[in-house]
């Protein structure tokens, strides 16, 4: 009996937790879930101190790059004159030996002379054959002083040749210190230009981002005040605006198949191995097909032809009580603005990727066909999420060619 009495109370206990955690969790969701006027606030001015900071880093970074530049362009003058001083230096060369090679021909022609002389005692007559001791001087001396002359020439010949060869030396160095310059200095402008773009691909850029925060504050101050008659910072936003509950997630369009896969790929547009795609690709529509919210919130972001993903859409919302944020990439339209509460019903913009290509003389450079690039990430954002956040879109089989055919169509894998 006691057993029984204990088993009793323990199902009735298990009964009332449940019932209990059915009706109060939904609220303390609710409640956890909620931003005030003060932290939207908060939020734009710290983007705003960010731009700012961004944009002075950026006018350095600029700055250190034009002047790494202007000392490659120096530096690859000197590289231009040493290998003309080089080339000068290796022709000095050639033509130093053209004339030592004559001036052998020289001294060979006079030993030679100089031989015949003497073996028929030419040489003995030339000398004796003087006719004062003066003349005969004179002509021993001239017979001496072009061997000389040759062998000096020579000699100052040989002399320039190891100068221009030590010269060649020094310039083949010199060639290779300003080309290791030149890699310091490329090196540092890589650098800069990390320094400046510090967002992936699909990122808005800050000056988007500043919009983006602002027009969503506007939005619910606006709707604040008109609801409740108050703009204070601890006002929250759920008790301006009523957002719908999501009971789960819907397809973003009625139908397609999985072109991309979430996760990492080669790029296909690039080429670029092992980079991150933070959504699935969604093809098998035409363009102007409509593109639904796939959970009810509030569109918190808009970028519009952007050179990387086109037109975006970014909407908060809450699903389960936790916090994502969806985002839809190269759309042909936007239908909505910041701060629009949608519904699952709702048609944000329609599918585009096609024109829109830079391919096919359009703005968006990240795409090669008309298809959604349909993205989710834990925690609210109004710009592309980290990569740390980003899932696979619930409800998706996230393989490439996995096919759907309608919105209710949920993948439980």
């Amino acid at each position: 009996m006691i057993k029984k009495g204990l088993s009793c109370i323990l199902r009735i206990t298990l009964i009332l937790a449940v019932t209990f955690s059915y009706f109060v969790t939904p609220e303390i969701a609710e409640a956890a879930a909620a931003e005030t006027l003060g932290d939207l606030r908060r939020e734009y001015e710290s983007l705003v101190a960010q731009k700012n900071e961004y944009d002075n880093k950026t006018e350095a970074a600029k700055q250190e790059i034009a002047r790494k530049q202007a000392a490659i362009a120096a530096a690859e003058e000197d590289i231009t004159e040493a290998e003309n001083d080089y080339d000068e230096a290796e022709l000095a060369i050639v033509e130093s030996n053209e004339k030592i090679a004559s001036l052998e021909e020289e001294t060979k022609k006079v030993l030679l002379y100089m031989q015949q002389m003497q073996g028929q005692n030419a040489y003995v007559e030339y000398v004796t054959g003087a006719s004062s001791m003066t003349e005969l001087i004179m002509r021993v001396e001239a017979v001496n002083q072009v061997t000389a002359y040759i062998q000096k020439t020579t000699k100052n010949l040989e002399e320039e040749i190891k100068k221009n060869e030590e010269l060649k030396v020094e310039l083949e160095q010199k060639k290779q210190d300003l080309a290791a310059q030149i890699d310091s200095y490329e090196k540092v402008i890589a650098e800069q230009y990390e320094n400046i773009d510090e967002y992936s691909e699909f990122s808005l850029s800050l000056d988007e981002q500043v919009e983006n925060a602002k027009n969503l504050y506007d939005s619910y101050k606006e709707t604040c005040q008109s609801t409740i008659g108050s703009t204070a910072d601890d006002v929250v936003l759920t008790t301006c605006s009523s957002v719908p509950l999501n009971s789960g997630w819907l397809k973003p369009l009625n139908s397609g198949v999985v072109t991309s896969a979430q996760g990492y790929r080669t790029h296909p547009v690039t080429g670029q191995k092992y980079k991150f795609h933070a959504a699935v690709d969604i093809g098998g529509n035409a363009e102007g097909t409509p593109v639904y919210a796939a959970a009810s919130g509030v569109v918190s972001g808009i970028a519009r032809r952007t050179s990387c993903g086109g037109n975006k859409v970014y909407v908060q919302v809450t699903v389960g009580g936790v916090r994502y944020t969806t985002y839809y990439y190269h759309l042909l339209a936007i239908n909505v603005n910041v701060g629009d509460v949608v519904t699952q019903n709702t048609v944000i913009g329609t599918v585009g990727g096609g024109s829109t290509s830079t391919s096919r003389g359009g703005y968006d450079a990240c795409t090669t066909g008309a298809h959604l690039h349909f993205g989710v990430a834990e925690g609210w954002y109004s710009n592309e999420p980290p990569q740390s956040q980003v899932i696979a879109p619930p409800g998706f089989n996230n393989k490439v060619g996995y096919r759907f055919y309608s919105r209710t169509d949920y993948y439980a894998g």
